[in-house]
């Protein structure tokens, strides 16, 4: 396969020139991804699919996994200079011995002194860099359950465009077509259906980490009206998790339920 070259990037491109991804320009956006100066998935206007398929011609998913390991480094070496019992405290979470346990998405992981993770449930980086933030700046504020947009927490508005394109209109074709995605996500991560007045037709709450909730809400085509799903947090969430490593937790959400149907179609 020849060297992909950054004119065959930007065919991908809106080219609208929208300057969401700090550059003046599509064409400078592409040049910078090819230099490793910018990610894909800070054009808020790829799809999936084809960022996927850059990606893999691109070569670049080690960098990208070179890039996120090196942030993990950094928030363990944050970590090892934790006193643990005192952020199980302030986290409401529990401390045994030299190792803080909190529960993320219904399983447990267990954090020791040297910032090592222990859990059943498989380590990615997309839930590890949230978790390693939630434990070093997380305030411990309860949910005040009062629903709010991404977009309405603090720094939400800059990655709005960017979170609706990357999280909430993929996730919005999967349930389109797997309804019973929700089922899933009751019985495996703990959900819970909840009845609200906003008549929507399904509306689940779930928490990626304890104190940071997160609400799905789903409306089923009807005749001329398509169908809409929305994700909300809790007005509290600045409090216990920065935007960024929220944004990363939610793209990693939905890139999990996406694999998870692919492989439930393969078996069926």
């Amino acid at each position: 396969m020849h060297q992909m070259s950054h004119l065959e990037i930007y065919r991908f491109l809106q080219k609208s020139n929208c300057r969401q991804c700090e550059l003046p320009t599509c064409l400078a956006f592409a040049a910078a991804v090819m230099r490793g100066e910018k990610r894909l998935d800070a054009c808020p206007y790829l799809d999936s699919k084809d960022m996927e398929q850059l990606e893999g011609r691109l070569g670049n998913r080690s960098t990208s996994g070179e890039e996120r390991e090196k942030a993990i480094n950094q928030l363990r070496s944050q970590i090892r200079a934790l006193d643990l019992a005192e952020a199980a405290e302030r986290l409401g979470a529990s401390h045994t011995g030299n190792m803080l346990t909190v529960k993320c998405l219904n399983k447990d992981f267990h954090i020791d002194s040297q910032g090592n993770v222990r859990s059943d449930c498989h380590q990615t980086p997309w839930l590890i860099i949230p978790l390693f933030n939630y434990i070093i700046h997380g305030t411990g504020k309860r949910a005040s359950g009062r629903w709010v947009l991404f977009k309405e927490l603090d720094g939400g508005a800059d990655w709005g465009r960017l979170f609706g394109q990357r999280c909430e209109k993929p996730l919005k074709r999967l349930v389109d077509t797997h309804t019973d995605l929700f089922e899933f996500i009751i019985d495996v991560f703990g959900g819970k259906l909840m009845e609200e007045s906003s008549e929507c037709d399904i509306s689940v709450a779930i928490h990626p980490l304890p104190k940071v909730p997160l609400l799905i809400r789903y409306w089923k085509k009807e005749g001329d009206f398509d169908s809409a799903l929305t994700l909300l947090f809790d007005a509290t969430t600045g409090d216990n998790l920065g935007i960024e490593p929220l944004y990363t937790l939610c793209v990693g959400l939905v890139t999990m339920f996406e694999r998870i149907v692919l492989t439930h179609e393969r078996l069926s």
